[in-house]
């Protein structure tokens, strides 16, 4: 089995640029070869999160940030492969998750009724590169009946799990996920609830900051014990199984509704509020999930997060904690590695998807093609 060239490409919740990862595979083994960061204009991001929230002539709106999209992510794919030394032509695909702009998922109570949508057309992008387009990963798990998400525990098993070790692997993003490795198995995996996005939502408004950098104005603040139960209180943190978010359940409008029962909180103690949230639910997530964890690795841009990662520490001790650079890999690219990983897994008629964790009827091939 030779090694093969697969360009992955991720947009997630945060909406913070175009993450692209140059990956060689062979099998289930990954190596990463090089990495770019495209950043979005920040008139796109307001038209991105325009969209995402129902509004007037939307199919109007949403045609042409597809196409807008997809030119965006060949010039990444591009861009990286420039960087890297490479020809398009050398690499054997491209996977490209998109950026979501709505996901209703099963669990949230949509039944026959849920979808889930990203945009950034691999027509455009595989016509812009010349290179074959894996896309749309998400949408078959669901016609299995699956959540569509998340879809990372089957590459963090692939790539993390060790016989012997029983290890939690955390993205932290927008949303935060977690994958349950026993031994070589994977046990179960789901969105645990917010990661950073309320945290960047809130340090944008009262700060004019796209992210807290190293959590340091959450930890100037205290923690409202008051406005942390309520915040527990959402319904989804009493869902069990199968089970993915978004920005549909965890925003600042929803936010605004907790607050209005605290009206004199600072806006600090706010932040360090939120960032109790995530540790907490994460923590909560991993010791009811049925695995007792001994090593607990974190990737997505909480890595970077110097308070939210002391926190973690505290709820989860006496587990050890550390990002995913223990283990070989860049908590930052992660994401885009397993979007390489899972359009080599397409091509090669290998199933994607991972049902224990998604709850879908079955193993499935993911994504369509969309050849160079």
């Amino acid at each position: 089995m030779e090694d093969a060239l697969f360009i992955g490409l991720m947009s997630g919740t945060s909406v913070d640029g175009i993450d692209s990862a140059l990956v060689s595979c062979r099998g289930d083994n990954v190596r990463l070869l090089g990495t770019h960061q495209h950043e979005l204009p920040e008139s796109l991001r307001a038209r991105i999160a325009a969209i995402s929230h129902s509004g007037d002539n939307e199919i109007e709106r949403m045609g042409p940030l597809d196409r807008e999209l997809g030119q965006l992510f060949a010039a990444a794919a591009l861009e990286l492969a420039g960087t890297s030394g490479k020809r398009p032509e050398q690499s054997r695909a491209i996977g490209s998750h998109g950026q979501t702009i709505r996901h209703r998922p099963p669990s949230g109570g949509a039944g026959a009724g849920s979808f889930t949508l990203q945009l950034g057309d691999p027509n455009t992008l595989a016509e812009e590169t010349g290179i074959t387009t894996v896309a749309d990963f998400r949408r078959r798990d669901i016609a299995a009946g699956g959540e569509g998400a998340p879809l990372a525990p089957a590459f963090h098993a692939a790539a993390f799990a060790e016989h012997g070790i029983n290890r939690a692997i955390v993205n932290i993003g927008g949303i935060a996920n977690v994958s349950l490795l026993q031994g070589p198995e994977l046990h179960r995996g789901f969105d645990t609830g917010p990661g950073n996005t309320l945290l960047d939502h809130w340090v944008q408004r009262h700060r004019g900051e796209n992210f807290d950098r190293d959590g340091q104005w959450s930890a100037q603040g205290k923690v409202s014990p008051g406005l942390l139960s309520e915040l527990l209180q959402h319904p989804y943190f009493a869902k069990s199984g199968p089970r993915s978010s978004g920005k549909e359940d965890f925003n600042l409008s929803w936010l605004d509704q907790c607050l209005a029962g605290h009206p004199q909180l600072d806006p600090a103690d706010v932040q360090a509020t939120l960032a109790e949230l995530t540790a907490t639910t994460i923590a909560r997530a991993i010791g009811t999930g049925g695995v007792d964890v001994a090593e607990i690795y974190i990737c997505g841009g909480g890595a970077h997060n110097g308070d939210l990662m002391r926190r973690l520490q505290r709820h989860l001790a006496p587990a050890s904690l550390a990002s995913t650079a223990a283990l070989g890999m860049d908590p930052d690219w992660v994401e885009a590695v397993t979007f390489a990983w899972l359009a080599h897994r397409t091509l090669a008629g290998l199933a994607g998807n991972a049902p224990a964790v998604t709850g879908a009827r079955g193993p499935r091939i993911l994504g369509g093609v969309y050849p160079a």
